[in-house]
């Protein structure tokens, strides 16, 4: 029991010097155990290079009144007209990036597009005024302008006129057929009597109704005299047959000229106006909008045009189409 008691007194004392000897440490450095106090205030450990290199960023440096010293190598070059044509404004551009501002493009409709939509009853800038771009407005398909005013030399040759007249009287056809020379009638085959003569070549559709329709001509003149010889050939066979109402309905052209077309090209250049199926037809189809000419234009240089009613239309259509096809001339 004595060893016990001894114990528990050593032990007693021991126990008094360490509270005793942690209060004196407590006291000698309380910031450690400062909860408010951040972790690096008793970290005075730097780095010279680290100190160093802070400083060059931490000093404030005065920006000149002028910025002609500032070094401006890493922007891009600009060229003399350029600087001719703008000089104010990239002047003011480059103040604008100094103080951190952001530039305005006059050319991009963001800050149009936010002023419009913040006040719509605001008076909008008249389009004829510098610097001011005109609203947009959607393309109707059009002609294609052509990439040079140069003559081509080549005149489109008439091949065919295709003319309607109206006889104005009620005809028997199996008659017609019967007592005419170079007729022939098959009502189940077509509802007319085809008819031809020699000179000038063409031949004639003679309906019951008496209208008539001739093809073959090589001129308007040819046309309209074969279209009266028809009629006479009518008339003696005992029809009240009149010529009224003559008119040229389709003209047809054709020409070449003298150079291969790359029609792939010309396609994919063209395609709101053209068609090309080469495994369905060998030639590309272009609908030329004015004059309202379609034209066959083939890989060879051969070009057909059809659809007009006047010959002057014949010669415009080409005209437009030949630098186009000027610019797609394959390489020999």
């Amino acid at each position: 029991m004595k060893q016990v008691g001894e114990a528990k007194g050593l032990l007693h004392l021991l126990t008094k010097k360490l509270q005793q000897k942690f209060k004196d440490d407590l006291s000698a450095s309380p910031q450690l155990f400062n909860p408010m106090s951040p972790y690096d205030v008793d970290l005075p450990i730097q780095v010279a290079e680290d100190v160093s290199f802070g400083s060059q960023f931490n000093q404030p440096k005065d920006l000149p009144a002028d910025f002609s010293s500032v070094d401006l190598s890493f922007l891009p070059d600009i060229t003399q007209d350029n600087k001719e044509q703008n000089p104010s404004k990239g002047g003011h551009e480059m103040q604008g990036g100094l103080d951190g501002s952001v530039p305005r493009n006059e050319d991009s409709g963001i800050f149009m597009e936010e002023s419009s939509s913040s006040y719509p009853h605001a008076t909008q800038p008249s389009p004829g005024e510098p610097g001011v771009c005109p609203p947009l407005t959607p393309m109707t398909p059009m002609t294609p302008v052509t990439p040079a005013s140069e003559s081509s030399g080549i005149v489109p040759q008439l091949q065919n006129i295709v003319s309607t007249v109206n006889l104005a009287c009620k005809l028997d056809l199996k008659n017609i057929a019967l007592h005419a020379r170079n007729a022939e009638y098959n009502p189940k085959r077509f509802a007319a009597v085809i008819m031809r003569i020699r000179e000038p070549r063409t031949t004639a559709l003679i309906f019951s109704s008496g209208k008539m329709v001739c093809t073959g001509a090589k001129s308007e003149e040819q046309s309209r005299l074969a279209a009266r010889k028809y009629a006479r050939v009518v008339q003696k066979l005992g029809f009240p047959a009149k010529f009224l109402d003559f008119k040229i309905q389709n003209m047809v052209g054709s020409c070449d000229v003298r150079f291969p077309i790359r029609l792939e090209g010309l396609v994919l250049t063209h395609q709101q106006f053209s068609s090309y199926e080469p495994e369905l037809f060998p030639g590309l189809i272009y609908r030329m909008v004015k004059p309202r000419i379609v034209l066959l234009i083939f890989v060879s240089g051969k070009v057909v045009l059809t659809g007009a009613k006047e010959r002057s239309e014949i010669y415009e259509a080409f005209e437009n189409i030949y630098p186009i096809l000027r610019g797609f001339k394959k390489a020999s």
